[in-house]
């Protein structure tokens, strides 16, 4: 008893598409063409190839990266210093949930926590990518002026 392949053109064929942004060559997986974003993130976990001396910065001197990356998004500079002191790091847990639900980017509280207490360094920069990607500039609501 033999298998019956159909012909190529009985095939479902999805197309591939590829779009350029900012940098010539390089596509981006967080938007599509317009700037509708998608509910991805735009990096993975381990692309730090991505932006090398950043994650080198994340490697040596992690607190400080952390703490930079935390100012950027608009939370407290010395926030991260609070991971120190847990077996999950809440901090870094909680500031890629509250990312998840600014950008609107699908994921799962378990994989949150996996990559806060397994990868730190690594979902810091993921993070960091993530807000230069899409680059939204933060407004402080209650702020004063002077």
């Amino acid at each position: 008893m033999g298998y019956v392949i159909p012909p190529p053109s009985e095939f479902w064929v999805q197309p591939v598409v590829s779009f350029q942004w900012d940098m010539p060559g390089k596509t981006s997986k967080g938007r599509r063409p317009g700037g509708i974003q998608t509910p991805e993130w735009g990096s993975g976990i381990c692309d730090c190839c991505q932006d090398v001396p950043e994650c080198c910065l994340a490697f040596w001197c992690f607190p400080c990266f952390a703490c930079k990356t935390s100012k950027a998004y608009g939370e407290c500079l010395c926030l991260p210093l609070l991971d120190a002191y847990s077996c999950i790091p809440p901090i870094t847990m909680s500031m890629r949930v509250s990312m998840r639900q600014r950008y609107g980017i699908r994921g799962t509280m378990c994989n949150d926590c996996v990559y806060a207490t397994f990868c730190t360094a690594c979902a810091w920069c993921q993070m960091s990518r993530e807000m230069r990607r899409r680059n939204y500039q933060i407004v402080l609501v209650s702020a004063k002026t002077s």
